[in-house]
């Protein structure tokens, strides 16, 4: 495999929606950059569905990748906090696939078994294991240190699944 991948990890929030940018070769993975996209809590709801698909667009037509990863909405007591997540995760889902990238979703226990081994993990947990398998990436929010986590996730998913395949296809 010697070709690089550029895979941003998304996880969305109707406030704040972290991404994270990361360059994958075979086993290896550089960190690109990171941040949030942060909605005006002071306006509607479609206005902040908005702000949240024209930074993300802005971010994608930055970096340029070529995979994204979204990590999947849990059902929470609210459930018009879930619908309102569920509606931001939506353009998360959006945006991306407008450009004609490929989508994977993964589950929050999924993404926290693959960053740090446990299911059940907690933020700060999160934050320190994406720090040691990127020492050089830089994150100024859970958001953006979750995105990162998708990202690796996805990385470490998608060449487990190509390595499989090339070995089918040798034989």
């Amino acid at each position: 495999m010697t070709t690089v991948t550029r895979i941003i990890g998304i996880d969305p929030g109707l406030r704040h929606t972290g991404w994270g940018v990361i360059d994958s070769l075979g086993n290896s993975v550089r960190f690109v950059a990171s941040g949030s996209v942060n909605s005006d809590g002071d306006l509607d709801l479609a206005s902040r569905l908005v702000q949240i698909h024209d930074g993300l667009d802005a971010v994608l037509h930055q970096y340029q990748p070529d995979e994204a990863a979204i990590e999947q909405t849990f059902v929470n007591k609210d459930a018009g906090a879930t619908l309102k997540l569920g509606q931001a995760r939506g353009v998360a889902l959006l945006v991306p696939a407008r450009r004609g990238l490929p989508v994977a979703e993964y589950a929050p226990n999924a993404v926290k078994k693959a960053i740090v081994g446990a299911g059940h993990a907690e933020k700060g947990q999160i934050r320190v294991m994406v720090k040691v398998l990127m020492p050089k990436a830089t994150f100024e929010s859970d958001d953006a240190a979750d995105a990162l986590a998708i990202a690796l996730t996805h990385a470490h998913h998608r060449s487990s699944v190509v390595g499989r395949l090339a070995k089918l296809a040798a034989g």
